[in-house]
């Protein structure tokens, strides 16, 4: 969409809207699109696209015809958008009911949803001011959804398209071709299902994204009907959780002491392996796909010996590891301009649904300056001035000084004087509405919220002002956020109120060790349901990132936090603080891997035809990445530096000769 094309379908909505009895499509024709080719044929269908583009962003174009005259005869046919169909209803929100959206806006921490979120906050800010809230301490959860498939999956549920897949089945171990009408996708017991109408079996299925084994293709020339008031919350509490059962598992004498601290006490618990260097353990888990990522990315320091289906799941990771390092580096650029948050560019569309957004924001907050209104939307000043350059020059047609948006910025300071009623913003879509109240729904998990009246209210009123849309958000369901040990969430988030220091005793798994340090706590958060804290480390002299199911041992040793230390600016807090001593690395990434790239906050990336990455991303310990490449299964390798990615071969096929391969 050229920016001659968002500027016209800008003008055609400013007229659709500012019409009582509607215009011609030969007065549009002339005044908006200032069409006279004389081709009816070419400018019938562009009229037609850009009614529909108008619908995608949320206005019902209207058709007026005068009693007893047809639709069919362009002539006597007038065209309008109702002021009151397309608009968002005035929602007040309280501090309180604020702090609550603006938790549930920010869950998405990323994909499709999360840029979702973003504009459904705007849209609401847009019709007045955002209050000023502090958000809770110990009370910042995210959600992770499950990389590119959750992204196509949900696109294409909402626009009510079939997807095909390559489906790993947990009964026959077979990959298989499935097309699948997508009904809902919710987490359940740490996993993402997609429920849906398998075509192929021709009946409803559930499907763990997990195991897909390779893209998402959207049928987007076909569509469905799914079944009425579907909701994935009650479908997937039918879900029976997985029986829970034994793993024999031989480990090197002395490593992987967070698999042995798991290990059940059971009989022959350490009973040594005929070759000694082993011990026997008795591991209790449900999931074979999470014991074998598990168990892979543990390389030759362990081996699955029973139950036969772990042992194929580990070695299956291991072979396709082994597989994608084997294949060739291929050819790739990186963008010259560093990465952003995000791997998905802005569109003519994205700009178009801001400028929307804009106008209201600008008439309910005369006066910013044209930085904060920037970082408001999240562009810089440049992307916000072309934003406003396109404005000023649309209006009604004529173009009199009286029809056209008045926009000035003195000083760097923006108002607005002539806003012809672009006032209020437009109502929520599907994707908006889904993101906000699965948001609300997940935080009910949170007992400090949940028992507040704000959380409630809150989806109350937006589940009124989202009308039909919001009625679709039972097609997605949010994981499980509560921490599971929350007397050790307690200590540190009392904590960071009293600024006072703690004893930690650590479990770090990377090192393969237990170590005891001073740590001054600053802020706490989750990423699904793994809570994690963040705090300056006097052992390590920075910030560091410790996750709670980790602590062995926690208590306040007496003294006071540095009064120094901050919390890195910005939410969500990172997992990985930059340093100056890190190391970069290149990884490449498959189409379903893509989403590790943001995961590991990659600094460029290089898109590859297949739809995967090439990734530059820097960590600040290496030797744990042989174990991330293993854990992965072919999704992921490192190209450079060579001596780590000969370290992460020589650590897969170290592995592979324990299997017997």
């Amino acid at each position: 969409m050229s920016v001659t094309r968002t500027e016209r379908l800008l003008n055609l909505l400013i007229a659709l809207l500012n019409t009582k009895y509607g215009l011609r499509r030969s007065e549009l024709r002339a005044k908006v699109y200032h069409d006279t080719s004389g081709n009816d044929v070419a400018f019938g269908r562009m009229f037609e696209r850009d009614k529909n583009d108008l619908r995608q962003f949320g206005f019902d174009v209207e058709t007026v015809t005068d009693h007893g005259w047809s639709e069919d005869d362009p002539a006597t046919t007038r065209y309008r958008i109702g002021k009151e169909s397309n608009r968002l209803p005035d929602v007040r929100l309280s501090p309180g009911e604020w702090t609550v959206l603006l938790l549930a806006s920010q869950l998405w921490e990323r994909a499709a949803l999360g840029a979702a979120a973003a504009n459904a906050l705007r849209k609401l800010q847009a019709s007045g001011t955002l209050s000023d809230v502090e958000l809770p301490l110990g009370v910042q959860p995210r959600i992770r959804p499950a990389g590119q498939a959750f992204d196509d999956v949900v696109a294409a549920m909402h626009a009510r398209h079939p997807v095909s897949f390559r489906y790993l089945a947990g009964t026959t171990g077979k990959e298989e071709q499935r097309t699948v009408e997508p009904w809902g996708l919710g987490s359940r017991f740490g996993q993402w299902y997609l429920t849906g109408y398998d075509r192929s079996r021709l009946a409803p299925r559930h499907f763990r994204l997990s195991r897909f084994t390779g893209g998402v293709t959207v049928l987007g020339k076909e569509s469905y009907s799914p079944p009425a008031d579907f909701n994935i919350r009650e479908e997937l509490d039918g879900l029976p959780e997985l029986p829970l059962r034994t793993a024999v598992v031989d480990v090197r004498r002395g490593r992987l002491l967070g698999l042995r601290r798991r290990a059940a006490l059971v009989p022959n618990l350490s009973a040594e392996t005929p070759d000694g260097a082993d011990e026997r353990l008795h591991v209790e888990f449900r999931d074979t796909e999470v014991l074998a990522e598990e168990l892979a990315s543990y390389g030759p320091d362990a081996v699955a010996r029973e139950p036969q289906e772990l042992v194929a799941a580990v070695r299956h990771r291991l072979q396709s590891a082994a597989t994608f390092c084997a294949v060739p580096v291929p050819g790739y650029r990186f963008a010259d301009s560093p990465r952003g948050p995000s791997v998905r560019k802005r569109t003519s569309e994205d700009q178009l649904k801001r400028m929307l957004q804009l106008v209201p924001f600008l008439v309910h907050n005369q006066g910013l300056h044209i930085h904060d209104v920037a970082a408001r939307f999240e562009i810089t000043p440049a992307e916000l001035e072309s934003d406003l350059r396109i404005l000023i020059c649309s209006g009604l047609p004529g173009g009199y000084p009286d029809d056209l948006l008045d926009i000035h910025w003195e000083e760097g300071h923006v108002y607005i004087t002539q806003d012809l009623d672009l006032t209020r913003p437009v109502r929520f879509t599907v994707d908006e509405a889904c993101a906000l109240l699965t948001g609300l729904e997940t935080l009910n998990g949170l007992p400090e919220l949940a028992e507040g009246g704000a959380l409630e209210s809150v989806t109350l009123k937006l589940m009124a002002a989202a009308g039909e849309e919001g009625l679709r958000a039972g097609s997605l369901a949010g994981p499980e956020v509560g921490p599971a040990d929350s007397a050790v969430l307690h200590v540190v988030r009392d904590a960071i109120r009293d600024r006072s220091q703690l004893r930690l005793v650590y479990l770090s798994a990377q090192r393969d060790q237990v170590s005891e340090r001073n740590v001054d706590p600053l802020r706490l958060y989750s990423l699904d349901n793994t809570w994690y804290f963040e705090a300056y480390c006097h052992s390590a002299r920075g910030l560091r990132n410790f996750r709670l199911d980790r602590v062995q041992g926690i208590a306040p040793n007496g003294n006071p936090a540095s009064t120094q230390v901050r919390p890195e600016e910005g939410f969500p807090a990172k997992l990985f603080t930059p340093n100056d001593d890190d190391t970069t690395v290149l990884v490449q990434l498959t189409r379903k891997g893509a989403g590790l790239a943001d995961d590991y906050y990659a600094e460029r990336v290089a898109t590859l035809p297949d739809g995967g990455l090439v990734a530059e991303i820097r960590f600040g310990s290496t030797t744990w990445l042989p174990m991330f490449v293993a854990q992965h299964g072919g999704s992921a390798r490192i190209l450079h530096p060579v001596d780590l990615a000969a370290a992460s071969r020589a650590w897969i096929e170290a592995a592979l000769v324990r299997y017997g391969d």
